[in-house]
């Protein structure tokens, strides 16, 4: 018996190289916190933060095209846990649904055989989570319950689909990139297809519009994009204004309601939605460089858009305080009413060749401030914004941009300047929003800081170069070397350099630049040192420069084994090391063999002219150790006369004779030539086996054996043991059992043998052989296949080399420039996340089991636990296995040193917690909710001390408002101010009678009678609207609030709106400062998104709470369903009891409990019975559900708490602890 074991257990992986064309948009950064990309047919899985590839997803016949990661906002509890999901599509149509933690497929979805142009889950929360949005080519779109893989209903359209865009402020918004133009789809649902075929418009191609030619000074670039009028029409452009659509992308603008971008190479174009218009044009100079793919940003109104020279550049919006809600007689000519986007922040760009090229570009969903950068060559460069204040006068008065500032808050809340914040864990915490800095000059500047951003390469992955590739792996474990084994693999490439990797971790361990050709061969001389061989190609006489090089890994250093020799003659066909590592024999193409001395780099013999050149070669597995032996211990008494050793030091040299070979001898013997006799067989072009012996610098030669007339040209042989095997040109192989002294012949009908090889182990006589066409795994012993590998058949990849990894593994290296390890089945198969041996431990919660996930999370954010902070798991009192508990202590020690300071300080408050472990979870849900309730909490309740003083709040509110991402639940007065900005824009950009008076309708609305009376007015006699305008006009100068013309027009309005002229009766209620009418009317007539909108900017708060509290009713309606959101609005709102209620009632028992628990140090609630009762019930609930999860102390902190409701559930946690002390 082993006194010790050793677990050398490879995991089977792939290592993957360069990518392939289809590839280019199959790459995808999940709220997970992991990055998905396509490799060929593979689908690889990247931890963002350590950049490891944490699995390697194997199952697709095609290449990847699109892989999405499942979306992450909806609540998560134990029922439903974080989980890996992904989606990814393949080129022949096929969608696969992976678990990527145990990398096994959910589900398979097969609808046509054509590549999948584009893939969404649908985000809308409270439906289903399972919902996956695919266009199926040329023109369907099809909705699957990605789960199951039923198809829930199929739509077909005119044109063909290239790619698709969500509205992200309303789920039932959907916008289709087609080769003609976009379609624009306002009725999708979940449930059924979209009945209308969409609103069709057309874009005519920015290359006609003037942006391109910009004139020199300013105002004449001012003035050419004024120009930029009319881009999007509903008529069909004229044949010869349209270049073929080379519209790249189109783009919701997350970051605020209602503008779309459209990416050209050479600019990218941000539309209003409201008028159709042009509001914005990002676009590059003549001699700049082209884009490929923009990505907007949610949290602040930024673009990082990526360039074909592989640079990443991020464009933040320039605030535009020039601007002000009060129309002068004269608008100041100076402001250039544009949106614009200036450029704050770009990384490197990278080499670009032929075959090396950007090929996509992903964002961090949770943070956004990090891009990753994936390049054709199979590279993945993750580059990180980084921000740093500037000095107050180091302002760079040159750059035309106005500055950054960074936030006042700092997760959420204002934090003063000696509270530890950590600026750079999200772009909303480094910059601050729009609306900041709002107030006067002098106010700003008292404060606020100025930031700089750059980009910092935090992350590096390099995949394999292009094959061809030599592999080969290094010696076999045995008892002997158990102590320094590591399982390493050399491979060979095409431009000379040999990669080593660890297999346990799959890392690269070191790139030794040896060669100038390509290596076509390697083989190990000891478990640090190899020869590699690389031939040039030839010349017009066939002849080469062969480099055979003498490596040691540990020192990196290489050695010309053969010294000058090795220009011009013919290539190196083979080299073979024998069993004791002692010779070399190198086969050559048209030359004799010749047999050299490792451990001297000696040539012993070079072969006589008419000796017959070798096509086959192996050395015999069967050598004369005792003579070594004896020899050997003659030269160690030697040795021990000169230094009087004592006998048990000559006794441990015996038993450790053959671990001392396999490393090199000592001098001394050396130099008495001391060396075991080994022998080798190989055949000549003829099929005659020659049989030869070396010992010392002799080279003997001892039998033929001739030819076996039923094998063709003999092409290679492996021994082992008793057993030797022959392959030949056409597909034979020949076993030879020299003890039974029989031969036996199996055809395989494979075509030619490339290569065969036993595998390691005593006694294990398992044979791998290689064909043109892919490998078979034969049984020696039994002389049966167990296994076969063929391309274009099972796999859709040519072998270019094989070799065994273990005992029961092989290598596979293949022509899509991987390389597999895979077991004695040669199934390509995924590997469990969890079995994987990482070399840095990665943050991941979604690989801990649902239990641990959850409990963890609930570690996180309870801290103090009895008064103390702590990162260590064991502190808490978590009766749970060991096992688990280690995996748990491993993710909290994998966090990063800053995180780690935030979690642990004392000042750090509870919403600022919630609020960073929802960004380290990645969840969704939790962020939106706990970014509005921080801001509510904090700004509602901090107005509370000061009622007399009531001028100061809105003072603060507006240095810090929510930013208008958040649509609807913004403050009303920065919700206001940003409709009138987007008004006077669009009145700018006016150019056809439509958008002036759509612009005059959002004027009468806003209550900007005057200036919707001048656009009124400019409407043309010749226009059939001339008599109409001019009489409303007259109407709205001459409202007055007296009692006759108030009750006619309600009359007249209310009769307009009962006979389906919502829109105008609206406007007349406005006029009259019935809005809170108008807002009931539109709610009767479902138009609740525009009820809310004109409630936020005409109504009272009062008047408008009254109206949105209607929205959260008809919200939470069951055939609505949309919860989640009626809670935000009921935030905004600032009704927090009954949020809490809602919480409770959803069963969202931590939620509730944390924000109970908040709302209590802010003073939120009203204390009374009522909430009372509310209160114990949540924290009895949550204690609950702690208890579920096996957290014991945290479910007995929150069970005293609850006061009676929790009685019960103490003194049941409390039981079992005295019966054990009972005991």
């Amino acid at each position: 018996m082993q006194r010790f074991t050793v677990n050398i257990k490879l995991p089977a992986r792939t290592l993957t190289g360069a990518l392939s064309a289809p590839n280019r948009g199959a790459a995808d950064w999940g709220w997970q916190g992991l990055i998905a990309y396509g490799c060929h047919s593979l689908v690889l899985i990247v931890d963002a933060n350590t950049a490891q590839t944490l699995q390697v997803l194997e199952r697709h016949k095609a290449s990847v095209v699109k892989v999405k990661w499942a979306k992450e906002n909806y609540h998560h509890n134990i029922g439903s846990p974080y989980s890996l999901r992904l989606a990814s599509a393949d080129a022949t149509g096929k969608i696969i649904v992976w678990d990527v933690a145990t990398g096994t497929a959910r589900c398979e979805i097969q609808e046509h055989s054509k590549p999948i142009q584009d893939m969404q889950w649908l985000w809308n929360q409270d439906a289903s989570r399972d919902l996956l949005l695919a266009v199926h080519p040329p023109n369907y779109i099809v909705l699957w319950n990605a789960d199951t893989g039923t198809k829930l209903w199929k739509k077909s359209y005119a044109e063909n689909i290239l790619s698709f865009s969500f509205d992200p402020f309303d789920p039932s918004h959907l916008a289709l990139l087609t080769s003609e133009g976009i379609v624009f789809i306002s009725d999708f649902s979940p449930s059924k297809a979209p009945a209308s075929s969409g609103k069709k418009v057309y874009i005519s191609s920015p290359h006609s519009s003037p942006s391109h030619n910009k004139l020199a000074a300013a105002t004449g670039a001012k003035k050419a994009l004024d120009k930029v009028k009319i881009l999007i029409s509903n008529e069909k452009p004229s044949a010869e204004s349209v270049t073929l659509n080379d519209c790249l992308q189109l783009s919701y603008l997350p970051s605020k309601r209602n503008y779309m971008l459209l990416l050209y190479p050479r600019e990218i174009l941000i539309l209003d939605l409201e008028v159709n218009q042009t509001v914005g044009v990002i676009a590059i100079e003549r001699t700049g460089v082209p884009f490929i793919q923009v990505i907007p940003c949610f949290q602040r109104d930024g673009l990082f858009c990526l360039h074909e020279n592989g640079c990443i550049t991020l464009r933040v919006r320039r605030s535009n305080c020039s601007i002000t809600g009060t129309p002068s007689e004269e608008p100041d000519p100076d402001p250039v009413q544009e949106l614009i986007y200036d450029l704050r922040s770009q990384c490197d760009a990278i080499r670009v060749t032929k075959t090396v090229r950007p090929f996509s570009m992903v964002c961090c969903p949770v943070n956004e401030n990090s891009a990753a950068l994936i390049v054709s060559d199979g590279r993945v460069m993750i580059w990180e914004l980084k921000s740093s204040v500037s000095g107050r006068n180091l302002r760079n008065s040159s750059s035309s941009a106005s500055p950054l500032y960074s936030p006042v808050s700092f997760c959420g809340i204002p934090v003063g300047a000696f509270q530890n914040k950590l600026p750079d864990l999200s772009l909303d915490n480094m910059i601050a929003g729009q609306g900041a800095g709002a107030g006067e000059e002098q106010f700003r500047s008292s404060f606020l800081q100025e930031v700089h951003l750059k980009f910092l390469l935090t992350g590096l992955l390099s995949g394999l170069p292009l094959p061809p590739f030599a592999i080969r792996m290094c010696p076999p474990l045995t008892t002997k070397n158990i102590k320094q084994y590591e399982p390493i693999l050399a491979v060979g490439t095409s431009n000379g350099s040999v990669l080593v990797f660890h297999l346990t971790s799959g890392v690269l361990h070191k790139e030794l630049s040896i060669h100038s050709c390509e290596v076509k061969g390697i083989e190990w001389i000891s478990l640090t040192g190899f020869i590699s061989f690389a031939t040039s190609t030839p010349n017009n006489l066939g002849l080469v420069r062969n480099e055979l090089q003498l490596v040691d890994l540990p020192t990196g250093r290489s050695v010309a084994f053969r010294g000058e020799r090795g220009n011009d003659e013919p290539a190196i066909e083979m080299i073979k090391v024998s069993h004791l590592k002692q010779y070399l024999a190198v086969v050559f193409k048209d030359k004799p063999l010749e047999i050299w001395d490792v451990r001297t780099c000696t040539l012993l013999r070079e072969m006589s002219k008419n000796f017959p050149t070798a096509t086959a070669l192996e050395w015999s597995p069967s050598h004369n150790l005792k003579s070594l032996r004896k020899k050997q211990l003659a030269a160690r008494e030697a040795m021990a006369r000169q230094t009087v050793a004592s006998d048990t030091e000559v006794t441990s040299v015996e038993s450790s004779v053959i671990s001392l070979l396999q490393e090199a001898e000592s001098k001394s013997e050396l130099s008495q030539n001391i060396s075991a006799r080994e022998h080798f067989v190989f055949t000549g072009a003829d099929g005659q086996v020659y049989h030869l012996t070396v010992e010392g610098n002799s080279v003997k030669d001892s039998a033929r054996i001739p030819p076996d007339g039923s094998m063709g040209s003999i092409t290679c042989i492996a021994w082992k043991g008793d057993i030797l095997v022959l392959g030949d040109v056409d597909g034979n192989l020949n076993f030879w059992d020299l003890k039974a002294r029989v031969s036996r012949g199996i055809p395989t009908h494979r075509s030619w043998v490339k290569k065969i090889r036993f595998a390691p182990g005593k006694g294990n006589q398992k044979l791998l052989a290689m064909y043109n066409d892919g490998a078979e795994i034969w049984d020696s012993k039994e002389v049966q296949m167990v296994s076969s590998l063929r391309s274009g058949r099972n796999v859709n990849f040519r072998i270019l080399d094989v070799d065994w990894c273990t005992s029961d593994k092989v290598v596979l290296a293949s022509d899509d420039g991987c390389i597999r390890v895979l077991d004695l089945s040669m199934k390509p198969s995924c590997f469990r996340m969890d079995e994987q041996d990482l070399i840095e431990p990665a943050w991941c919660p979604y690989l801990l089991v649902p239990r641990a996930s959850l409990a963890l999370k609930a570690f996180l954010l309870h801290q103090p636990w009895d008064e103390k902070y702590s990162l260590d798991i064991m502190d808490v009192d978590y009766p749970e296995n060991e096992n688990i508990k280690n995996l748990l202590q491993e993710q909290l020690n994998s966090l990063s040193n800053d995180i780690k300071k935030l979690l642990l300080d004392p000042d750090f408050t509870l919403l600022q917690r919630c609020l960073l472990v929802a960004r380290l979870y990645g969840d969704e849900s939790e962020l939106h909710f706990w970014t509005i309730a921080a801001h509510y909490l904090h700004s509602l309740c901090q107005e509370k001390p000061e009622k007399p003083r009531d001028t100061a709040a809105p003072q603060e509110q507006l240095v810090n408002p929510l930013d208008i991402c958040y649509d609807i639940l913004c403050e009303n007065s920065y919700f206001q101010k940003f409709q009138l900005e987007r008004v006077n824009l669009q009145e700018v950009k006016r150019s056809t009678y439509d958008h002036t008076r759509k612009c005059a309708d959002q004027l009468l609305l806003l209550g900007q009678t005057d200036r919707a009376v001048q656009l009124l007015l400019e409407t043309s006699s010749e226009n059939a609207h001339y008599y109409c305008d001019s009489l409303k006009a007259c109407l709205v100068t001459t409202v007055t609030s007296s009692g006759p013309s108030q009750s006619t027009i309600k009359l007249v309005a209310t009769n307009m709106i009962a006979n389906g002229k919502l829109a105008e009766g609206v406007q007349l209620l406005c006029l009259i400062d019935k809005a809170a009418d108008a807002c009931r009317y539109l709610q009767t007539y479902g138009e609740w998104n525009r009820a809310a909108w004109l409630a936020k900017v005409r109504l009272s708060s009062e008047e408008c709470a009254d109206v949105l509290k209607r929205w959260v009713d008809h919200l939470c309606s069951p055939q609505v369903n949309q919860k989640s959101k009626a809670i935000l609005v009921l935030l905004s709102l600032g009704c927090f009891t009954r949020v809490a209620e809602m919480l409770h009632s959803m069963r969202y028992f931590d939620r509730a409990a944390l924000f109970v628990e908040a709302c209590l140090k802010y003073g939120a609630f009203e204390v009374n019975d009522d909430t009372n009762k509310l209160i114990h019930a949540v924290y009895a609930d949550y204690a609950r559900s702690l208890k579920l999860l096996g957290f014991k102390q945290g479910a007995v902190l929150f069970a005293s708490k609850a006061g009676e409701a929790g009685k019960e559930l103490l003194t049941e946690l409390k039981q079992p602890k005295e019966e054990v002390t009972q005991e």
